[in-house]
């Protein structure tokens, strides 16, 4: 509904998957809710009506126990916050076994032009997609440093490991807004927004 309500998705984002979050930093006990070791944020966009991770499992229910916990946590924090009781999401989350490096790329790139059909803004300017505040695009462009959003494993397949960063973010750029390239082309008919707006 307002950035508040991003904001906090971002909030139950962070507390789970940032590695730096592994310790209460008032009290100093481990903070045993933290993913991190589980689970890592790839890539993500929140839409208004949506959202998309891309997340890597190094356990069996990795992805199952954060769906859960940021789940359950801002289902808490918005019904409280807009007076209302009752489910928040339309169903259960979809999950997609990704088995092959183009479908990997292709993927992160579909979730990060998900704002191409957003209204353009005055205040984010004329690209939307790439000044979108709720979105990992600006990690992958070197623009931002979440902590807990892991960049570099893809930016990885955008050079050679002697390639500076910032020539990897270019690279994985050209790759993002190349309006030739076309997502069913390489994700082919499966529908990851069934009732998407975009």
């Amino acid at each position: 509904m307002d950035k508040r309500d991003y904001k906090t998705f971002y909030h139950f984002l962070k507390s789970y998957l940032d590695p730096n979050q592994k310790i209460n930093e008032a009290t100093g006990i481990p903070n045993l809710m933290n993913l991190s070791a589980e689970t890592k944020l790839l890539a993500h966009c929140l839409m208004p009506n949506h959202f998309h991770l891309l997340v890597q499992q190094t356990t069996k229910d990795g992805i199952t126990k954060l769906m859960k916990r940021v789940m359950t946590n801002y289902v808490m924090y918005f019904n409280k916050r807009y007076n209302r009781v009752g489910p928040l999401f339309q169903g259960i989350y979809k999950a997609v076994l990704i088995d092959n490096d183009s479908y990997l790329l292709h993927l992160s790139r579909y979730i990060h032009r998900n704002p191409i059909g957003l209204r353009v803004d005055p205040i984010l300017g004329i690209n939307p997609f790439v000044s979108y505040p709720y979105s990992s695009y600006g990690d992958y462009l070197g623009k931002r440093s979440s902590g807990w959003v892991q960049p570099n494993i893809l930016l990885n397949y955008f050079g050679s490991d002697n390639w500076p960063l910032r020539r990897k973010y270019r690279s994985y750029q050209s790759f993002v807004e190349d309006n030739d390239l076309h997502e069913i082309d390489f994700l082919g008919n499966l529908c990851l927004d069934d009732n998407a707006e975009t």
